[in-house]
C-alpha cells in the first residue's frame, strides 16, 4: 500500500477544456507506452461523463498506443441500468473507448443482475496485477468515481456498492443524461478509494465552472470523506489537468504554491 503521507498535488491549468484534455491524453499515452515497453502490457481503470468526452477523443488520436496490447478496467456504473440506457457506462465505453479503440481485453461492471457479485468479479480481475493507470474527474459534490460524500477512505475491497447523494444525482441529470431526477439511478458500484491509491498513477480530468467549489474544497481544505477527491492529494502518482474555469476559485496563495499556468 502506498504511503498516507500527504504530497504537493501536480496542477496544471490550460486556457479551455480541450488544452487541458489533450494534455492529459498525452500524459496518459506516455504511461500507456511505457508499461507497454516494459512489460508488454498495460493495465488501466477508464472513466466516464462529460469530463472525459474530450480526454479520450484526444487519447484515441494518438496512434502510437497498441490497443491490443491494453488491458481495460470500468470505473463506475449505475445499479439496475440496462446497457442500452444512453446514460449507460458500459455502453458510453464500448461505443466511445473499447470499439474505436479496438481493446479486445475488458472488464465491465454489470448492475443488472448481481451488482455484488459483479464488484467481486472484476475485482478479482483487477487487484490480479498492478494498474498503471486510472482516468478520473472530479464530481460537483467533490466525488471521485461514485465515492459521494462521506466517503469510505478505509474498504480494502476493490468495487463497492453504494448509495448515491442528491447532489451527485442532480449532477447526472443536469449533464442531460436523464429525463427527471426520480429517473436517476439510487445507486451505483464504484472504484473504492483505497483501490484509487493503489494505482501506480491517476490521470484526473477536471474541466468547466461547475467543478470549481468542489475543486476548491478538495484541494484546498482538508482531506477529508466529506471532500471525496481530496485524498488524490495523498496519491504521489496522480496529476490533475484542469482548465481555467475550474480553477476559478483558487486562492491566489494556493495557486503561487501549487498551480502551473500552461
Amino acid at each position: 500500500m502506498r504511503s498516507m503521507a500527504s504530497v504537493s498535488p501536480i496542477l496544471k491549468v490550460y486556457p479551455d477544456r480541450k488544452a487541458a484534455s489533450t494534455a492529459a491524453a498525452k500524459h496518459a499515452a506516455r504511461i500507456i507506452c511505457d508499461a507497454i515497453d516494459t512489460k508488454g502490457h498495460a493495465r488501466i481503470i477508464a472513466a466516464t461523463g462529460a469530463s472525459q468526452l474530450d480526454f479520450i477523443a484526444a487519447l484515441l488520436a494518438i496512434e502510437e498506443i497498441t490497443w491490443a496490447k491494453v488491458e481495460m478496467f470500468h470505473l463506475d456504473e449505475y445499479v439496475g441500468m440496462s446497457i442500452d440506457h444512453p446514460a449507460s457506462f458500459r455502453r458510453f465505453l464500448i461505443d466511445r473507448l473499447i470499439k474505436p479503440a479496438g481493446i479486445t481485453k475488458y472488464h465491465l461492471l454489470d448492475g443488472e443482475t448481481d451488482p455484488a457479485e459483479s464488484c467481486r468479479t472484476v475485482g478479482k480481475a483487477l487487484q490480479s496485477g498492478p494498474i498503471d493507470v486510472v482516468f478520473a474527474g472530479i464530481g460537483e459534490n467533490g466525488h471521485i468515481a461514485f465515492n459521494d460524500p462521506p466517503a469510505d477512505f478505509t474498504s480494502r475491497d476493490p468495487y463497492l456498492v453504494v448509495d448515491l447523494d442528491e447532489a451527485c444525482r442532480r449532477q447526472q441529470l443536469g449533464e442531460g443524461w436523464f429525463p427527471t431526477l426520480a429517473a436517476v439511478p439510487k445507486q451505483a458500484m464504484t472504484l473504492s478509494v483505497q483501490q484509487f491509491l493503489q494505482a501506480e498513477n491517476v490521470i484526473t480530468v477536471v474541466p468547466d465552472t461547475r467543478k470549481a467549489a468542489a475543486v476548491k474544497r478538495c484541494l484546498e481544505g482538508p482531506i477529508s470523506p466529506d471532500a471525496p477527491a481530496s485524498i488524490l492529494r495523498n496519491h504521489p502518482g496522480n496529476h490533475f489537468y484542469m482548465d481555467r474555469e475550474a480553477t476559478s476559485l483558487l486562492s491566489a496563495e494556493y495557486r503561487e504554491r501549487h498551480v502551473v499556468e500552461v
